[in-house]
This record gives structure tokens, C-alpha cells and sequence, in this order.
């Protein structure tokens, strides 16, 4: 496959606050611009703090709004341009989220399974009971678990490691090529963070999968990016390859950034930036 995955070209968004004697207009994205190649599957993370237009630009990736000026373009199609019917359904099978929350990506009274054997009903082709449940046993056991272990279950029965590996399982099960996992990882227990992490690198390593990975943890993003973008007030002040720019940031908030990361380490663990 040739060409590009994914492309934005000066995407900008614009809010407009306020009622109707007071509104002001807050730019969220301001002239972002980059490109996930088809042919090279990559972890490509969007990294900054809460108002960073982080989030916004993924709502914007995942066709949930509209560019204000600029244009996302997925496999070359304009995103703006997508309607409801088959090229959104097709659309949506191919471009998955992961939230932040597993706890409120489930219904406590819907048994998980559920959820499971839908995405691969709607997204995947499955007609029967039969190959509902291969597909789910299979994306399942693409981020180790099964099946049977999860068949019946509500999502308070798991924990919330197990939790968000379902809810990943459950973007799996339609075959997509693009994962979006906005703050994958924040509401995980500190301990299981590094499994889920080491999870994505997996499933871009041998499902060939590219991932957008958005967060405010640089300590994730520089174990498991292939590039980044860092954002600040809308606008990104730093991109590039994953391991230089977090290595040595030159943009002052990318350095005041990586001098807050004061994770502990465990015994005879090496830091992960060089202070």
C-alpha cells in the first residue's frame, strides 16, 4: 500500500464561547499539519497538557468535527466530505478510538461480551453466533486474553488493565488500520501501565498497525513513539523523531515538560530522560 494513511494539512479549529451579547472566539488547533504513511505503520504520539487541542484533534481525526480551515484527509478521502451510510460505516471500521476511561467505555449491566460479538456483527461481517464469537475470541487473544475468560462477564468482574485490554480488543475486532487511544493509559493502575504500552508496540509490530497515541505522559510516549508532535495552546512547537526531540527538546515548554516527569523509579531502574 502506497501513499498516505492519514494527512492534515494546516488543520485549524475555532470555538465560538459565549452567549449571544459576549462571544469570543477560542482557537482549540491552530495550522496543524502531518502524515502517517500507509506503507510504514507507526506509534505516532500527539503529547501535551489539558487545553493543548490534544483531544480536539482527535475528535477532528475521528471525523467527529469539522476543521474550521485546513483539511484531513484519510487514505486521501476529505473527512469533511463523509456522510452518514457506507463510506462512514467504512470508515469507522477502519478508524478506531480507545478512550481514557474503561470504567465509562462500558454499560455495568451489558456483559462484555456483548460488545464484543456487535463490532464484529456490524463492522466485521460476522453473521452467525459462531463466527461472532471467533472474532471476538480472536481480537481478544490479540491483547492477551480469550474468550473464555472474559465470556459472561460484566466490567466490574475485571480489572482495570483487563478492562482497558478489552476495550482494545473491541476497536481489534472491526480489522482497523489506525487506532486513535486518547490517554490510554491514565486511568490504568500505575503497575499494568507498561503492559498496555508494550501492547501497542506489539500490535503495530505484527498486526501492522498505526496508532495515534495522545497523552501527557512523556514517559510513555518516549518508550513506545516512533514520532511526535508536542502541543501547546493549540499549536505544535515541536515534531519529529520520538527519541531526539524528548532527548533534547529545544522549545522551552517541551524542556518545562520533561522536567516535570518525576516518576519513581524501582530499584537499580534507569531514568527515562538523561537529566
Amino acid at each position: 500500500m502506497t501513499g498516505a494513511l492519514l494527512e492534515l494539512d494546516s488543520v485549524s479549529k475555532t470555538f465560538t464561547r459565549g452567549g449571544l451579547f459576549s462571544r469570543t472566539q477560542v482557537e482549540a488547533v491552530i495550522d496543524v499539519s502531518f502524515r502517517l504513511e500507509a506503507a510504514k505503520p507507526e506509534i505516532f504520539s500527539i503529547i501535551g497538557e489539558s487545553g493543548s487541542g490534544k483531544s480536539t484533534l482527535a475528535r477532528i481525526i475521528l471525523a467527529l468535527q469539522t476543521p474550521t480551515r485546513g483539511v484531513a484527509r484519510f487514505k486521501g478521502r476529505d473527512l469533511a466530505t463523509l456522510r452518514d451510510g457506507a463510506d462512514r460505516h467504512a470508515f469507522m471500521a477502519a478508524v478506531q478510538p480507545v478512550f481514557q476511561n474503561p470504567f465509562e467505555a462500558f454499560n455495568p449491566l451489558k456483559r462484555l461480551d456483548r460488545y464484543l460479538y456487535a463490532t464484529c456483527q456490524r463492522f466485521a461481517g460476522a453473521k452467525t453466533e459462531t463466527a461472532m464469537q471467533e472474532g471476538a475470541d480472536k481480537a481478544l487473544r490479540q491483547v492477551g486474553l480469550s474468550l473464555a475468560e472474559v465470556k459472561g462477564r460484566y466490567p466490574h468482574e475485571l480489572s482495570g488493565g483487563q478492562l482497558q485490554r478489552v476495550a482494545i480488543a473491541r476497536a481489534l475486532a472491526s480489522g482497523p488500520s489506525l487506532l486513535i487511544a486518547d490517554e490510554p493509559v491514565s486511568m490504568v493502575d500505575a503497575s499494568l501501565r507498561a503492559s498496555i504500552v508494550n501492547l501497542f508496540r506489539k500490535l503495530r509490530d505484527e498486526l501492522g498497525l498505526s496508532i495515534i497515541y495522545i497523552t501527557h505522559d512523556l514517559a510513555t510516549a518516549y518508550s513506545i513513539s516512533d514520532r511526535i508532535i508536542i502541543m501547546q495552546k493549540g499549536q505544535v512547537v515541536e515534531s519529529g523523531d520520538a527519541r531526539t526531540i524528548l532527548a533534547d527538546p529545544k522549545h522551552p515548554y517541551s524542556r518545562t515538560l520533561k522536567e516535570s516527569v518525576l516518576e519513581p523509579l524501582a530499584p537499580g531502574e534507569r531514568p527515562l530522560f538523561a537529566r
